[in-house]
Formats: C-alpha cells, structure tokens, sequence
C-alpha cells in the first residue's frame, strides 16, 4: 500500500478507472487529513448576523443576485466586502 504525505503526490487522472486504480493501492498520511480538516474549519468559520430591511430592498437584491446567478447573501457579502475595502484605501 502507498501512502501520501502531500497532496502534490496526487496526480490528474485521465479517467475514473485509472483515479480508481490509484486510490485502490493509496492511501492518504493521517498528519495530511488532520491538516486538511483543520485548515478547512478556519476558512469556514463564520458568525450569523442578523439586519433588519425593507422587504422591498430585500426583494430587489434577490432579484438582482438572481440575474447574477448568485446566492444574494454572497452577493451582499461581496459587496460590504468590496466596500469596506473602498473605505480603507481613503483613510490611507
């Protein structure tokens, strides 16, 4: 059995018969999936906030987001995100 201790020893597979064959005879180092989980729990922390709007306003960026083809919450996001960063680059 071979074991990676880095993700870079994955190859691209052209095929699933082929990705099926390596996993068969692989398997991944423990330290690998313990780093991968942890490194995924701080990109993925986040905090529930909640806004009182308009339920008009909240109706036109759904629409909006919608047109976009996005999540409107990830659209408000991006744009308090985009914002704020606008805000920082002044004070500088």
């Amino acid at each position: 059995m071979n074991v990676i201790t880095d993700w870079e020893e994955v190859p691209l597979f052209g095929s699933d018969e082929s990705e099926a064959s390596f996993w068969a005879d692989t398997q991944v180092d423990i330290r690998l999936m313990e780093g991968a989980v942890a490194a995924g729990a701080e990109v993925s922390e986040s905090v529930t906030v909640t806004i009182r709007m308009d339920p008009r306003m909240l109706a036109r960026i759904k629409r909006l987001a919608r047109s976009r083809f996005l999540n409107y919450q990830s659209m408000v996001k991006q744009w308090l995100s985009e914002r704020m960063e606008h805000e920082l680059r002044e004070r500088s």
